[in-house]
Parts: structure tokens; C-alpha cells; sequence
């Protein structure tokens, strides 16, 4: 049978959808090039300090004290291939896969074309993202986590695959949280919002709590039984510690002898990024005796960090909102140093092998699980167009805000125009994205790589604000 044009029938049914959705494909394969050519101009990929923990944990089993090991169990999976690239690679396929779900889910969720598709471009063409793949760190992983569970989430459930789909959510969200701990608050959020999706349905939230919970207290458990400590982290006091030496006055918190060895007595003003707390040898905890992540060391920052917060709660506030506020400026500050800024950009030359002791042991197990060399090799002209690329495309942390703000407003003034409510559809991915956000400038500080897994749901709430009107909310049977 011949349809229009005397093309097949079912060629000539397939053009229409197709031409549709012709500007997504048009960026999803600017999305895969631009990937191909980070592949082919930094070999086999690129390291962050974080990199070599990741890696030693991976090639020994055990829970870390500073970071869960869901990363690591991601890159033990592929160590039978000896090859980081294959890792790059996997985490650029992950990339792209966040695009196309927020796309799908925003085109099933009645968004128009244009603006499913500006909602998944930062996440396929945004040079920083790109970038951030080719790191070898959790960050890709923990957004296309995320994004799965919002995506799957936002989708009322029927029928009988409710469970499945109420225990995928809860697994993903596990998942997310034991790859970085930021991901736990979220747990609570997705309940709740089942629990409001599905119309007081308690058995989808539970269902959805419970098979998060089971992993999460597994792992802890395992932590228990290796550490003798109780949670999925043993750095949590050391962190929050660093967050209030921005603003900690030990003249306002009359501190005890035992904390007041943790003061610095330097202004605000003039003190260190707040990670300097943490890795610096002068750090007042630092310099305590043993590790910095002993059980005693971490409980006492944590409990001096506490009577920071308790003194000055306002100073704490203004610290937290400082922090946040980095999320988005027009241009792209150097914070919190050069080192981190640079780990950001693909590099002109083979960057410097680690000096700290703790990378240097890292990066003889890198060898290990390559079986060669782990220096990047810098490959030009394709590094170079990578380089001009990123000098010229990425999302301005301004564009952020304004995407952040384009749902509540079009909620406000759809109300004020008496034009109808919007769905809610909108709030989860949202929520989720000002969570990402909020979180790292609340317990630690300010990072550019923390600001990403941020930006598909802030997408994807924005395009469900440019949604067709649906009455899915309404029962039928008070449906004028």
C-alpha cells in the first residue's frame, strides 16, 4: 500500500512524528558528536582529585569514610574491560540518556515540541556537561539516577505494574543516595509526592519508601559491621565544620575548652574556601591527632559546627544563601580555587600526576584496573575544537535562575489571569532541582559540579509550564 507522496504506508505515517520531533534528533546528535570528539581528544579520560578514591574503593571492596560507594561499585562493574574509556564512554551514553528522558517525559506529559527540547539542551550541549562525563567522578551517575526516578515519578500510576514502578523509584533513589549522599533527602521528598500524585494511595509511597530504604540500610549496615560507626558516611560532623568556619566566631559561641581548639581566630573575611578545613595541614581539625575522620574527630566537629549554627543562626542563614547565590551568576567566578576551577576545563596539556598521598596510592590502583598507563593523553585538533567549544557554549548560572523561575511564575500568573490552574506536574522535578541545590550550600559549600544534576529538572519543570491544559487532575465525573 503507497500513502501520501507514494510512500509506504507505514513510512509515510512515521514522517509526521518524526518531523515533529526533528529539532530534538537535530540536538541529540550534536549531543553525540560532541561527546565523539571529547573521546577522541582527552584519552582515556580525565581525573579529579576524587578520582583515585573512587578507584581504590573500587578495586577493594570496603565502605569509604568520606563518600558511599556506589560510584566505586560503578566502576568495578566495567573493571573487566581494563579500560577507563570504556568508563568515559558509558558515562556519555548516561549523558545522553538524561537528555532523551527529560524530552520523552516532558513530550508524554503534553509539552509542546520546542519546549521539551529547550529543556533537554543544556544536559546534551552544555560544555561543562560534557565535560563532567568525561571526569571520572559520580556526578553523571547520581543525575541519571535522579532524573530516572523523577521521570518515572511524575507519571500517575495504573494498572497492575504500580509496584514495579513504585519499587523502581524507590530503588533509583537508593541508588542516587549511595552514589552521593545528597541524594537521601530526596527519599523523603518522592514519598511525599507520591503520596500526593497517587491521591492518598498509601501502599505506591510505601512501596516506593521501602525498597529505598532496604539498600540504604543494607549499606549502613555493611559501614556498621566494617567501621564500627553508624550511618553511610563518617565525615558529616568534618564537613558541616567546614561550612561554619565561613562565618564560626568563637568570641560569640564560647565555645568549650575542648571545642575552642577548633576556632580560628583570623575574621571571616580573611579565612580559606571552606574545603581548606578539610584537606589543609593547618586546619585547626586537621591538625587534631589521628585522621582527620576519626570517630572522635568527626563528632567533635560536628558538635562545634552545631553550636555555630545554634550562636549565629542568621550568620548561618547569609553563609547558606552566599553559597547558593554562586549557583547563579552571569559569568564563572574562580571558586573555591584554580586547581578545582581548572579540573573543570578540558586542559591544553596532560595534566600533572597527583601529588597528595592519598591520590598517589589512588592512581597505583588506576594502573592496576587499567593494566597501563592513566596519564590523559591530550590529542589534538579534536581537544582543541573542545577547548574553542567550551570557551563559547555552557549555561550561565543566570540562565539557571531564570529557568527556575519560569514555573512558579507561569502558576502565579495563569492564576491572577484566571486562566485555570497549571498541573502540578511541575513541583517534583523542581523541588528536586532547588534540593540539589540547597543542600551542598547548607552541610559543605558551593561546587560547579554540584550545580549540574540540577539543571535537566529545572528543564523539564520549565517545559511541563508550557504543557497543553489537562484535566488529569479532575475526576471524570465533575468534569464540565
Amino acid at each position: 500500500m503507497r500513502g501520501r507522496r507514494g510512500l509506504p504506508d507505514g513510512l509515510s505515517l512515521a514522517l509526521p512524528g518524526a518531523l515533529r520531533e526533528r529539532w530534538f534528533l537535530v540536538v541529540l546528535g550534536l549531543g553525540v558528536v560532541l561527546r565523539a570528539l571529547a573521546m577522541l581528544g582527552y584519552r582515556p579520560a580525565l581525573w579529579f582529585p576524587d578520582s583515585y578514591t573512587y578507584v581504590v574503593t573500587a578495586m577493594r571492596p570496603r565502605p569509604d569514610l568520606v563518600r558511599p560507594a556506589g560510584y566505586s561499585m560503578f566502576l568495578r562493574l566495567f573493571e573487566p574491560f581494563h579500560s577507563f574509556a570504556v568508563v568515559a564512554g558509558v558515562q556519555h551514553l548516561l549523558g545522553l540518556l538524561t537528555g532523551v528522558l527529560v524530552y520523552l517525559t516532558a513530550r508524554r506529559l503534553r509539552a509542546p515540541a520546542w519546549a521539551a527540547t529547550l529543556a533537554c539542551v543544556p544536559v546534551l550541549l552544555d560544555a561543562y556537561q560534557i565535560e563532567l562525563e568525561h571526569l571520572l567522578v559520580s556526578d553523571t551517575l547520581f543525575t541519571t539516577l535522579v532524573v530516572t526516578a523523577v521521570c518515572l515519578a511524575v507519571r500517575r500510576a495504573d494498572g497492575r505494574g504500580w509496584a514495579v514502578r513504585a519499587s523502581a523509584i524507590g530503588l533509583l533513589v537508593a541508588g542516587a543516595t549511595l552514589t552521593r549522599t545528597v541524594g537521601l533527602p530526596l527519599v523523603a521528598l518522592l514519598g511525599a509526592w507520591l503520596l500526593y500524585r497517587e491521591r492518598g494511595r498509601v501502599a505506591v509511597a510505601a512501596v516506593t519508601l521501602a525498597a529505598a530504604a532496604l539498600p540504604i540500610v543494607g549499606y549502613g549496615v555493611w559501614f556498621h559491621a566494617t567501621t564500627g560507626r553508624i550511618g553511610l558516611v563518617g565525615a558529616n560532623g568534618a564537613f558541616l565544620y567546614a561550612k561554619t568556619m565561613t562565618f564560626a566566631d568563637c568570641a560569640v559561641m564560647r565555645p568549650s575548652p575542648e571545642l575552642a581548639v577548633l576556632c580560628d581566630p583570623r575574621p571571616p573575611a580573611r579565612r580559606p574556601p571552606s574545603q581548606e578545613y578539610i584537606w589543609d595541614q593547618t586546619s585547626p581539625l586537621v591538625r587534631l591527632p589521628g585522621i582527620t575522620f576519626t570517630r572522635e574527630n568527626d563528632a567533635l566537629a560536628g558538635e562545634f559546627a552545631s553550636l555555630a549554627i545554634r550562636s549565629q543562626p542568621l550568620d548561618y542563614l547569609g553563609s547558606v544563601l552566599t553559597e547558593l547565590g554562586r549557583s547563579f551568576t552571569l559569568d564563572r567566578p574562580v571558586y573555591p580555587d584554580q586547581e578545582i576551577y581548572d579540573h573543570y576545563l578540558f586542559p591544553v596539556t596532560t595534566p600533572e600526576p597527583p601529588g597528595r598521598y592519598p591520590a598517589v596510592v589512588g592512581a597505583g590502583f588506576a594502573q592496576r584496573y587499567e593494566r597501563g598507563p592513566i596519564d590523559t593523553r591530550v590529542v589534538e585538533p579534536y581537544a582543541g575544537w573542545m577547548r574553542a567549544y567550551q570557551g563559547a557554549v555552557a549555561l550561565p548560572g543566570a540562565a539557571l535562575l531564570v529557568i527556575l523561575l519560569v514555573p512558579p511564575v507561569v502558576a502565579l500568573v495563569r492564576r491572577a489571569k484566571g486562566y485555570g490552574p497549571l498541573s502540578t506536574v511541575w513541583v517534583l522535578p523542581w523541588a528536586t532541582a532547588v534540593t540539589l541545590l540547597v543542600m551542598p550550600a547548607a552541610v559543605a559549600e558551593f561546587d560547579y559540579r554540584y550545580v549540574l544534576p540540577a539543571v535537566p529538572l529545572a528543564g523539564l519543570a520549565a517545559a511541563f509550564a508550557a504543557s497543553k491544559p489537562s484535566f488529569s487532575n479532575i475526576p471524570r465525573n465533575v468534569r464540565i
